[in-house]
């Protein structure tokens, strides 16, 4: 069976794009990203901005203009694919998102990061599509469970600095 991904959350003022390689089955049967409960990306944004408190789950709307009032925006990489249960590993027969199309809607864009290891297998596509050749290629820690071999501060660790240098720290 083919899934369809989300679209992507972007506003005017959005300076780093994460990207996130495919929705897990739970962000798909609730239409938000990140909505597995032990998915750690939340958690990880709301240390960073400890000030700010973030939305509950319940209010997604909230949670989406917190993140593009921190400068942020979400997508995937992936636009659809086929895949059985919510692992990377399983993903098969994808098709990648139109990146081309995303530009407009992001004119302050200076960064993009990749959640984990699938995104940042496609980050010079993404970068070419983008027509930003000179954005480093950032891979972070994947914030999914199954990145178990990263304890939360390191993972925290390594997004604070990304989000330090990109001026939003």
């Amino acid at each position: 069976m083919r899934l369809t991904g989300l679209s992507p959350i972007v506003g005017l003022g959005t300076r780093v794009l994460i990207l996130g390689s495919f929705p897990s089955v739970a962000s798909l049967n609730a239409q938000q990203y990140y909505a597995h409960p032990h998915n750690q990306f939340w958690k990880i944004l709301q240390a960073l901005w400890p000030q700010h408190p973030l939305p509950g789950r319940e209010d997604y709307e909230r949670r989406c203009a917190w993140l593009l009032a921190r400068g942020l925006g979400l997508w995937d990489v992936y636009a659809s694919c086929e895949r059985s249960g919510s692992l990377d590993s399983a993903i098969r027969n994808a098709e990648v998102n139109d990146f081309a199309a995303l530009k407009a809607h992001c004119p302050q864009l200076q960064l993009i990061v990749h959640n984990g290891g699938e995104s940042y297998k496609h980050a010079k596509l993404v970068r070419t599509s983008l027509g930003v050749e000179h954005f480093p290629l950032l891979k972070l820690p994947s914030t999914s469970p199954a990145n178990a071999s990263w304890s939360f501060e390191r993972k925290l660790a390594a997004w604070r600095e990304v989000m330090v240098s990109a001026g939003l720290l």
